[in-house]
């Protein structure tokens, strides 16, 4: 299928050999709901975007333990090309003696954009103040930032460390961060989202979300939220990519909309974030 400009700005991917591994431990944290559609590895992404008509996928990787920084950063510099954009992760233990953006300089001066932190899965909450030392790096370094927002299926339901209230903290003390927030700004958390997070310049991402929250929420969401700080994204290999695209066209029926979903969006933020990175080989 023709490529047609589409980023899919929330994927999932790991190295071949630890795939396997990787995709059962998560299916197992979430048992019925964790029910992958694709293996875990780069080539079947390429494949579902092939299918899809998807160009790129942004693979958002997740450092669960400090050892896990330095690899995750030499993988993503190994699979990165014109269609796959590695984004690299640190882990709030990662400090030891070095200042706490220690390894976010790393991955900026590796020349990729962006990083993903994930609360639960690496045990902190959005705004506490340890954290406040990484923030201020990927802001010096013009960094993009997905944050995972809201519940997570793997989690007690009251678990608040990811929610939108905290979120528009770190929005408030640095907002030249491009924040990516996961999940249209907060799973299972929308309507916070509507009464905190919508109508600021954080950036709302599709995935496992469209087909499910309720109408009438997403419906204020969508009523306050600028159309030009809304991205695609899918959550593959926990959604199929071609439905979630349809979601979205069925969610924006205006194609200029659509457009700006799917493609324009992306093309503008990871631009400018290219314009600041490092150069590398």
């Amino acid at each position: 299928m023709e490529h047609l400009g589409v980023t899919d700005f929330h994927t999932h991917a790991f190295p071949d050999e630890l795939a396997p591994r990787a995709m059962q431990t998560i299916a197992d944290l979430a048992p019925g709901e964790a029910r992958p559609c694709l293996d875990g590895t780069v080539d079947d992404i390429v494949r579902s975007m092939d299918k899809a008509g998807i160009a790129r996928s942004v693979i958002c990787s997740i450092a669960t333990a400090a050892r896990q920084v330095a690899p995750i950063l030499a993988w993503s510099l190994g699979i990165r090309s014109d269609r796959i954009v590695p984004f690299g992760s640190v882990h709030p233990e990662c400090a030891g003696a070095e200042s706490p953006g220690t390894e976010v300089l790393r991955i900026a001066e590796s020349g990729l954009l962006g990083l993903k932190l994930h609360q639960q899965h690496q045990n902190f909450a959005l705004d506490e103040e340890r954290m406040w030392p990484i923030y201020e790096t990927i802001a010096g370094c013009g960094l993009i930032l997905v944050l995972h927002a809201g519940a997570d299926m793997a989690f007690p339901f009251r678990d608040d460390r990811a929610d939108p209230r905290r979120l528009i903290k770190v929005h408030e003390a640095f907002p030249t961060i491009p924040i990516i927030a996961a999940h249209m700004g907060g799973w299972m958390r929308w309507r916070e989202v509507a009464d905190v997070l919508a109508g600021t310049d954080v950036y709302l991402e599709t995935s496992y979300t469209l087909h499910m929250a309720e109408r009438d929420v997403m419906a204020a969401i969508l009523e306050r939220h600028s159309i030009g700080r809304i991205l695609f994204g899918s959550d593959s290999p926990w959604r199929d990519q071609a439905e979630t695209m349809e979601l979205v066209r069925r969610t924006w029926p205006d194609e200029a909309d659509q457009r700006k979903v799917l493609q324009e969006n992306a093309d503008h933020l990871l631009r400018a974030a290219a314009g600041r990175a490092a150069p590398h080989g």
